[in-house]
């Protein structure tokens, strides 16, 4: 009789300490990078059973990698004899250590020995070369990082070279956090800079929910591009539909100015956010969980917001993943639904109302493209040129009345995220 088989202690030994936050980091990049996911899409199922402070440091290393995943990509490719493959196991694991000790401060030791256990039963020896090679040259990630090729060449082709090297020191900087003031002349205790009627750009970050005037209510968090489209409205003069709402801080900007909003999204999960972000400022608004496909209002209303669903390239600062998984399909994609979109919602608005456009985008496609076409379709719009007095000092309105927001926009004070917006009025 054969004695029973031992288990192979590499294959049955629990994870050592911090080899699960780098796993869920492998599971996140995966997502991304092969399945074309959004990182915060993936992150409750790559982080599952992790500790908060865990799940935050496995999304922190994911992020840091995809923003600067060519650079990274460089210096692993320098130092192999053949090319790995894009989705090589030790490729994964070699960005993951690389980012840490390169990038995060994280010690050597730590970056490599954390690591090496994402590929039991494959190239161990290989990836701990690679990475000890780089670590013995004194390798450094460059400053800014590099933007991937595919979308330096897409973006040149729209923006011309200063938007790139704008968009590298972006997304070299950890994005600014701006609030939103229910009551402008109410603003709360904390350290920051006020770039327009309305807001706060913080000196420092915490947790939101710590913060003074947070749990009364007086602000929520929302990026000042953001709240750009909502404050073309102006003051409530009526009924407003904001479309596409959630997770709300358009229709908190668009109760707080009195008009009597009715919010509409899709999505069940974003709609209980903003459920909870009214509930906490005592701000009113019609809630309205429907496809705007097949819904539609009861009545012609005064104003209407469309933030209309985009490939979101212009938030890339805060959510990098968008540089690698954003395909020019999912951008045609996208702009086909924002024209069957502003179709629908044209027709909501009376005679003299107004409509605003806007998605956070850097694709002429999803923007300039798509009013011009709308435009050509529906003669009854006519556009309704934003006043440089509407708008923080330093950003320029274009020559047609509409605006887009660059990475470069305000850089020396924090920046803003990529938006293009355009207010139009149905002609009486």
């Amino acid at each position: 009789m054969k004695p029973p088989r031992r288990p192979n202690p590499r294959q049955s030994a629990p994870d050592g300490p911090g080899v699960p936050t780098r796993r869920a980091a492998l599971k996140l990049l995966d997502a991304v990078l092969r399945r074309g996911l959004a990182l915060e899409q993936a992150l409750d199922s790559a982080a599952q059973g992790l500790a908060p402070n865990d799940r935050g440091l496995a999304h922190a290393i994911a992020a840091e990698v995809l923003r600067r995943l060519p650079d990274l990509d460089a210096l692993i490719d320098s130092a192999t004899k053949q090319t790995l493959p894009e989705d090589a196991k030790a490729r994964f694991a070699l960005r993951i250590a690389l980012v840490q000790a390169l990038a995060l401060g994280t010690p050597g030791h730590a970056a490599i020995s954390t690591v090496l256990p994402l590929v039991d039963g494959g190239p161990r020896k290989l990836v701990h070369g690679v990475f000890g090679t780089l670590v013995r040259q004194g390798v450094t990630l460059p400053e800014p990082p590099a933007l991937p090729d595919a979308v330096a060449l897409r973006w040149h082709a729209a923006w011309g070279d200063q938007m790139i090297e704008d968009a590298e020191r972006a997304i070299a900087v950890p994005p600014p956090l701006d609030l939103t003031l229910r009551d402008p002349s109410v603003v709360p205790d904390l350290p920051g800079t006020s770039l327009v009627a309305g807001n706060l750009r913080l000196d420092e970050k915490g947790p939101v929910a710590m913060l003074p005037g947070y749990a009364e209510g007086e602000w929520w968090v929302q990026d000042l591009a953001a709240s750009m489209p909502a404050r073309l409205l102006g003051k409530g003069a009526g009924t407003a539909l904001d479309l596409c709402a959630a997770p709300g801080g358009k229709t908190l900007q668009l109760a707080a100015a009195g008009w009597q909003v009715t919010s509409v999204d899709v999505s069940e999960s974003r709609l209980a956010r903003l459920h909870e972000n009214l509930e906490r400022t005592g701000l009113e608004a019609t809630v309205v969980e429907a496809d705007l496909l097949q819904w539609q209002p009861s009545g012609p209303v005064d104003a209407i917001l469309l933030d209309a669903p985009c490939s979101a390239t212009g938030i890339f600062r805060r959510h990098p993943d968008v540089l690698h998984r954003v395909r020019p399909s999912l951008i045609r994609e996208m702009a086909e639904l924002q024209g069957k979109l502003l179709a629908r919602a044209a027709e909501w608005v009376k005679p003299g109302g107004t409509l605003v456009y806007a998605t956070c985008s850097l694709e002429p496609a999803e923007g300039e493209e798509q009013l011009e076409s709308f435009l050509q379709r529906d003669p009854r719009y006519k556009i309704a040129p934003i006043a440089p007095e509407e708008l923080p000092e330093g950003v320029q309105v274009r020559a047609d009345g509409t605006l887009r927001l660059l990475p470069g926009m305000l850089a020396d004070a924090g920046g803003l995220d990529g938006f293009f917006i355009a207010r139009l009025v149905r002609k009486a």
